[in-house]
């Protein structure tokens, strides 16, 4: 997938909530797989127990949003897309003991529920209560929140986010510092952390090293971020769209390659550049052909570490020759930087209210909701 997650919507209108089932206005349905999003609205019931109730205020698009939109990745339909959202606590169902009605929070398409073996071991993140792969669409009980027209309307991920209200399972909620700029730490919901993490938490890209990453848009750009941050002495950034360059190189890439204009593969060009192939490498685009011909061959042949952060189609597979890993090199996946999400979002947000991180050059537009549409298309060119 293309991971870009620097446009924002902003919900713009909405009356206090009850306890009871309410209407809101400001809803985008996709009634089925490659439809234009319908503003509509909607009925949503009140938190059962363990969930929580949200007003959004900020909402960003993701390249996931597109992919369950486009059918690359299954989802139900009709449903009400969105996972990287900010928001304040409305009401919460029975039980709900981390978050209160007033606090601002951002939904976590990775949940924590601090049971499960995935959340229990010291490593990875992938909760076991998660409805990304596959994607169910329901909240844990089974059911959705969401009525239209008399008809069911499903979840993405259990949070749409597209939504002036939402309800999300508590354990896919994270609590954040009251000072918090809405518009801005959104993006910690998914993009910056899977980008950012993905360098700083999981591969560790040391002092003094050589990266290269494979998609310039938002995730990538927060890569780029962090490899940085660590102190890596050569950055690569790889994209088809030039428009990219100048921000990629006030982020911090040292190198930007288009592979179209390379008159030999960019894999051949990388280990050319750097005598034996960098020390990190970073899929952040979603395609195969780009993990197995580029991303990892790039990678030093004896202990160059190849990241896998871009969600590819359902229904792809990758196939490569034993060598090419034999010699040392690793093949890993990532996912949302592989941050126990709970535990571990809440800092960031605090570490850029610190200055230690920064998210401004993440944003390229800000729409209000009503303009979903324009920035759907404003993605969809490029314009990230």
């Amino acid at each position: 997938m293309e991971c870009d997650d620097n446009i924002q919507c902003f919900p713009t209108c909405g009356n206090s909530w009850t306890l009871s089932p309410t209407a809101g206005k400001i809803n985008a349905i996709a009634w089925k797989r490659n439809s234009p999003l319908s503003i509509e609205e909607v009925q949503l019931e009140p938190p059962k127990a363990g969930e929580v109730r949200i007003k959004m205020t900020s909402s960003a698009i993701c390249g996931s949003d597109n992919h369950i939109l486009k059918g690359s990745l299954p989802g139900n339909f009709p449903l009400i897309p969105g996972h990287e959202g900010a928001g304040i606590v409305e009401s919460t169902g029975e039980g709900v003991s981390s978050v209160k009605p007033g606090d601002k929070v951002l939904t976590l398409v990775v949940p924590q529920c601090r049971e499960c073996n995935s959340c229990l071991a010291p490593k990875g993140n992938f909760c076991e209560k998660q409805d990304i792969l596959p994607s169910s669409g329901l909240m844990l009980d089974g059911t959705s929140r969401f009525t239209c027209k008399g008809q069911e309307i499903y979840q993405a991920f259990r949070t749409s986010t597209f939504a002036e209200y939402t309800v999300v399972p508590e354990i896919a909620v994270a609590k954040i510092d009251d000072a918090a700029p809405m518009d801005k730490v959104c993006l910690l919901s998914c993009g910056m952390p899977a980008g950012y993490g993905a360098a700083v938490h999981s591969a560790k890209v040391t002092p003094g090293s050589t990266c290269v990453v494979f998609g310039l848009g938002g995730i990538g750009s927060a890569v780029v971020m962090a490899c940085k941050a660590s102190g890596a002495s050569r950055i690569i950034g790889v994209d088809i769209n030039e428009e990219k360059f100048p921000r990629a190189r006030v982020l911090g890439v040292t190198d930007c390659l288009n592979p179209w204009k390379l008159k030999e593969p960019v894999q051949q060009v990388v280990v050319e550049m750097t005598g034996f192939g960098v020390d990190f490498a970073f899929e952040a685009i979603g395609l195969v052909e780009t993990v197995v011909y580029c991303c990892l061959e790039s990678c030093h042949l004896s202990y160059g570490i190849c990241q896998i952060i871009g969600l590819a189609p359902s229904n792809s597979q990758l196939s490569l020759e034993a060598l090419m890993v034999v010699s040392g090199r690793t093949l890993k996946g990532v996912c949302l930087g592989g941050y126990k999400t709970r535990d571990c979002i809440p800092q960031l947000v605090t570490d850029y209210l610190q200055n230690k991180i920064n998210l401004d050059p993440l944003i390229t537009h800000q729409l209000p909701f009503d303009q979903l549409h324009k920035a759907f298309k404003l993605y969809h060119a490029g314009k990230r």
